[in-house]
Formats: structure tokens, C-alpha cells, sequence
């Protein structure tokens, strides 16, 4: 239920639960971690892509039946965000779909998030009676700002991909058939250079 394909330093990692709109599993969370810390571990890396299989949900969140066994607070999501905000690489979500819920922490972790037009965006754990993950209320502010991050956190709101765009939250929206390739042309300039002086860029732009 996750995908890896490693092309030189290009490590592409894929949601691939499309029956079940890519809902999270513990395994599949616990997968995912261990391919990030793999990654960090690997001297060649030098971009690392997030993706869900399909061309309509990127990410449903928690599998329903584990998220009422305890999954929906479980310490894995931020265990899966960290690695991957960890990553000494370019990191990019693909987001072929919609994102909700638990997803959202991959994908806030990562460095850029790039979008189909379909895409929606909401995070209803104010409904839910559920504490977002530790770190995201962060990094949703730190992209979007603390109103905007209330309207998705406090107020259940979904947003559009054109929304989610003009907020800061996603940098780039390109139609379904582009998107792969539009990743990997954003990738390509990291794939080519040295791990690194990449790891040197990241580190100044981050601050």
C-alpha cells in the first residue's frame, strides 16, 4: 500500500490505497517513516516526492475502522511528519487530489506542494473532537498565517485549490496529466547537483 520508486537521487514514495481513497493505515504510516529515515540515511539523495495513487484524493487521512481504534491520536502522524521535515533534500507533495485530515501533516512537511485543479483542502478536527498534530497548527501558520489557519482548523472550511494557492498553502497548480512531470522538472536542478552543497541550500533557506 506504499509505493517506492528510487531513480538515482530521486526517491518517489506513493499512497497507493485508492479503493479506500488512500486512508492511512498504522502500517502504512509506519512504512512511510522508515522510508524517510532511509532516505535521510542515503549519501546520494537529493529530492524526495510524496504522492497518492488515483486522480482524486491525495489523502482521506485515518483509515476510519483504526482511526476510532486510536489511530486518529496516535504519535505516528507526528513521527511521519518529522522524518520527512527532516529530510536534508528537496521535498515535494504531489498532491494529485484532495487533502484532509492527518494527511495534511506529510504534506505541510514538506517543502513545496505542488496541485491539481480538483484538489480540496480541510482539516475537520474541530468537528471531530480531535487536537491537530503537534507541529502543523505551526506550519499552517507559518504558510498561511493564524487567521486563515483558524478558518481550517476552527472552522472546518474547505478550501478550493485556487483558494488553498492564493493563501500560500500550495505553490504551483498543474492539470493531472502534468503533474509528475512538472515535479520532476522542479526536481531536476536538485537531482543534478551535490548533496551536499543541497544540503547547504536548504539549511540558508530554511533560516
Amino acid at each position: 500500500m506504499i509505493g517506492l520508486v528510487k531513480e538515482g537521487g530521486l526517491w518517489t514514495v506513493t499512497l497507493d490505497r485508492p479503493d479506500k481513497a488512500n486512508s492511512l493505515t498504522a502500517a502504512m504510516l509506519e512504512r512511510v517513516a522508515a522510508i524517510a529515515r532511509d532516505a535521510a540515511a542515503d549519501d546520494g539523495l537529493r529530492a524526495f516526492v510524496l504522492t497518492g495513487a488515483g486522480d482524486k484524493v491525495f489523502s482521506a487521512g485515518a483509515d476510519l475502522d483504526e482511526a476510532r481504534a486510536g489511530l486518529a491520536t496516535s504519535p505516528l502522524w507526528e513521527e511521519v511528519s518529522g522524518a520527512i521535515a527532516a529530510l536534508p533534500c528537496l521535498t515535494v507533495a504531489a498532491l494529485n487530489g484532495t487533502l484532509a485530515g492527518g494527511a495534511f501533516g506529510m504534506a505541510l512537511a514538506c517543502d513545496l506542494r505542488i496541485a491539481v485543479p480538483n484538489a480540496r483542502f480541510f482539516y475537520p478536527v474541530a468537528k471531530l473532537g480531535f487536537l491537530p498534530q503537534p507541529s502543523d497548527p505551526g506550519r499552517l501558520r507559518a504558510l498561511i498565517g493564524p487567521a486563515r489557519t483558524k478558518l481550517l482548523l476552527l472552522g472546518g472550511q474547505k478550501l478550493s485549490a485556487d483558494e488553498a494557492y492564493d493563501f500560500g498553502l500550495v505553490d504551483r497548480i498543474v492539470a493531472p496529466e502534468h503533474l509528475m512531470a512538472n515535479v520532476h522538472e522542479i526536481a531536476a536542478d536538485a537531482c543534478a547537483g551535490k548533496p551536499d552543497v543541497l544540503r547547504r541550500i536548504k539549511a540558508m533557506s530554511d533560516g
